[in-house]
């Protein structure tokens, strides 16, 4: 692997041509020497989408904490099998933790504790079990964003989802489009994340700054990390093995 100085690289949006500038993977890529491109080989495709994902919807300066994963990734392609793993493991994170910060949010506490102690979403049969109560928490969230707040409010309520990390999750579910897995992670996770997303609109709407927002955002990008961390770790469990 190259040596690179990471204090001295700015991660920046988008796709780039060969030269001094990276997004996340391409940062990646250089380091394991591999030929240009934001989707290296030797990284997980799952976790490739998810960091391609976060690292165009962050801003300038919070883009800057995804440069340690640059290294920390490679090496993880290590077969369907856990990248279908990745995959839940990230569907999981949207129903049991991103949706339900933004149900509480949105003051639909009762509906984010029942999203909480759900259990661990792992495979198809589990996310089948757990969608009536997914599908109850994207009813109250959509009448809860029907009636507090228009459409900027709620556009302004899924920036934040997106920059706490809920369209790299998502990204990183889609990435493993395995026939089963794939359907029974959009029917999981993704109705009741965006639901969730536009029922923080209200406080969108009521402080256009975003203040009220940013607490859950900024609680919600270290979840995500911790998340990254553990998509990483499934590569090493397979090597251990």
């Amino acid at each position: 692997m190259r040596k690179v100085n990471l204090k001295a690289i700015t991660l920046e949006r988008g796709a780039h041509n060969p030269d001094s500038r990276y997004c996340v993977m391409e940062l990646s890529a250089y380091i394991a020497e591999e030929p240009w491109s934001d989707n290296p080989k030797s990284v997980s495709p799952v976790i490739s989408a998810f960091l391609r994902s976060w690292n165009d919807v962050l801003d300038d300066t919070t883009r800057q904490m995804l440069k340690p994963y640059a290294v920390k990734v490679i090496g993880t392609n290590t077969g369907k099998k856990d990248d279908e793993r990745r995959a839940w493991m990230a569907t999981d994170w949207l129903a049991r933790e991103c949706a339900p910060a933004f149900l509480r949010l949105a003051g639909l506490t009762e509906h984010a504790e029942t999203l909480e102690r759900l259990s661990e979403v792992t495979s198809a049969a589990e996310a089948r079990a757990v969608q009536p109560r997914l599908d109850a928490a994207w009813d109250a969230a959509r009448a809860a964003a029907r009636t507090a707040a228009g459409d900027a409010a709620r556009d302004a309520a899924r920036d934040a989802a997106r920059d706490a990390a809920w369209a790299a999750a998502w990204a990183a579910a889609r990435a493993a489009a395995w026939d089963a897995a794939w359907d029974a992670a959009r029917a999981a996770a993704w109705d009741a994340a965006r639901a969730a997303a536009r029922a923080a609109a209200w406080a969108a709407a009521r402080d256009a700054a975003g203040k009220r927002l940013a607490p859950t955002v900024k609680a919600l990008q270290k979840s995500a990390l911790l998340l990254l961390d553990r998509m990483i770790a499934v590569s090493q469990a397979e090597m251990r093995s």
